[in-house]
Parts: C-alpha cells; structure tokens; sequence
C-alpha cells in the first residue's frame, strides 16, 4: 500500500489555487479509478484507489498546508504504511508551469507543508512529486501568487499536467522510486 500526500488547503477558495495543485492530482486519482467518495478523517479527508495490484491511499490533510505534517504522521500510523511508500505532491515555483519534478530526498525548498512534513516525521527521506507552478511574480507577492488561480493560459493545459503528475504517481508505486525517477525526470 502507497500513501500519497497530496498537498492544499480546504475550503472553496483555495480549491483552484496554485497551492491545492496536489488537491487537484488527488481528486484526479479519485475520478480516474471511480473511486468512493473522499471521507473525513482525522487531520485529512481520504480515500483509495487500486491500480495494478496496488492499493493507494489518498490524503487531502484537513490541517492547512503549513501543519500538513500531522496528517502524514496520523496515516502513515494509522494504515501501517512505512514512510519510503510515501509520496507528496505538492506545487514548486522553482519549476516552469506543468514541469514535473520526483525526488526521493531533500530539503523542503521553502515550501512551508515541505517543511512540516520534515519536522514531523524526523526526516527528509520521502519520496515528493514536485509540479511547477513558475515564479511569475513581483518581488515579495510569493503568498498571493500561489493563493491565487492558475492564468487563462495554464488552465488550458493544466489538464494534461494533471493526468502527467497523476501518471506519475502511479509510476511510484508500480515501478518504485529510482525507475519513477527515471520516467518522470526528462529533460
């Protein structure tokens, strides 16, 4: 069984935000495989899917992005998943739009629910799928420009990015990191 964090912030509106991106590939997931609605849990609303013999558990932490953490800690416990089945998803302005980024460790760049996680959980040996976001904004505007939607433009093909990130996802926990690695990491 894999878990995947997808990373966001509940309510309606962040829910097309640069932010939720890791929201939007979960309910992606969710949709691609019909599967039962996402449920609320403790720190996180959940849900799973089964593709090719493997079973994911999908989790939207309820917590806010910077406690995102305890969601992690909570249902990697709570279904008995070790942390190298995790994965994150999460958005990243150091990428271009759409550009897909898998890593089995690092630091958290930044990102404050990158950071949480980290904190939590005591490492930075996890697997995240970083998606671009760019970093088309003026010199201290970080916050609104990841709290706002996505451009006219990325809306038409931030479709296609999901179903590549959700791809991606799936490529984790069917061929495991180093070979994901390899698949999604193209130039």
């Amino acid at each position: 069984m894999f878990l995947v964090l997808a990373l966001g912030n509940i309510g309606p509106e962040y829910a097309h935000t640069r932010h939720n991106i890791g929201f939007m590939v979960a309910d992606y997931l969710a949709e691609k495989f019909d599967a039962p609605r996402f449920e609320t849990g403790r720190h996180a609303f959940t849900t799973q899917i089964k593709s090719k013999g493997h079973t994911y558990a999908l989790v939207k932490p309820t917590t806010y992005m910077n406690l995102s953490g305890k969601a992690a800690a909570h249902w990697l416990s709570a279904l008995k998943i070790p942390v190298e089945n995790m994965v994150v998803v999460t958005d990243d302005l150091a990428l271009p739009f759409g550009k897909l980024r898998l890593k089995g460790q690092g630091s958290a760049g930044g990102h404050n629910g990158l950071k949480d996680v980290q904190a939590t959980l005591g490492t930075d040996v996890y697997a995240r799928l970083r998606f671009g976001v760019d970093a088309n904004f003026p010199k201290g505007r970080q916050v609104d420009y990841v709290l706002d939607p996505f451009s006219a433009d990325e809306r038409i093909e931030l479709p296609t990015r999901i179903e590549k990130a959700a791809e991606a996802v799936l490529a984790f926990g069917a061929l495991g990191l180093e070979r994901a690695m390899n698949a999604v990491n193209v130039k």
